[in-house]
């Protein structure tokens, strides 16, 4: 499994940071449309990659599921402009708390989660911006015990065909993963 794992997740990392340092070095200038947010200097340039990364890690103690997902923040944005129906600027955002809303509202829709069978509510606790990716938080509470996880990821499949989502499940200190490529979305982990 670990080999299997290298195989395809070293490229995909390799080619994740080319797709940031092409993103970073390009510029757009749309100001056309009306904003949600604020003025955005870099571009939405096209990259080579479409990639978001989710961490499930249940938390024993604490009896919740943390859940964060990470996003090119350009790929997130042009989604987000589709359900918003104005441009959406997370990199400077003048209003973070209609920023958070489109975030969670997005990734509660196009994120699932069944815990040993029984689907639970995603919460949303905030996000934040990271070089050219967004971070969003969530948790999932009142999680004592897991044997199964069934996870449900669409995110950013209404906007790229070409999307890989990968997802790293932990429970009682035991780590999957997986990867999904457009157009399947449903993963199983069983602990």
């Amino acid at each position: 499994m670990a080999a299997s794992l290298y195989k395809w997740f070293s490229p995909v990392i390799f080619t994740l940071f080319l797709g940031i340092t092409l993103i970073s070095a390009s510029r757009r200038e749309d100001s056309a449309r009306p904003r949600v947010g604020g003025e955005r200097p870099f571009a939405r340039a096209a990259h080579p990659l479409y990639i978001t990364v989710t961490e499930i890690n249940h938390n024993a103690k604490e009896k919740i599921l943390e859940v964060s997902c990470k996003v090119f923040t350009n790929d997130l944005e042009t989604v987000l402009e589709k359900v918003a129906g104005a441009r959406v600027d997370l990199s400077t955002p003048k209003d973070k708390p209609a920023s958070d809303k489109l975030i969670s509202a997005y990734v509660e829709k196009h994120l699932r989660l069944k815990v040993d069978g029984k689907p639970v509510q995603l919460h949303f606790i905030g996000s934040e911006n990271e070089a050219d990716g967004t971070w969003s938080y969530f948790q999932v509470n009142d999680v004592p015990s897991v044997k199964k996880i069934d996870v449900g990821d669409d995110l950013l499949y209404d906007g790229f065909n070409q999307q890989i989502n990968i997802m790293h499940v932990t429970v009682g200190g035991q780590r999957q993963s997986t990867r999904l490529d457009y157009p399947e979305a449903n993963a199983s982990f069983q602990f």
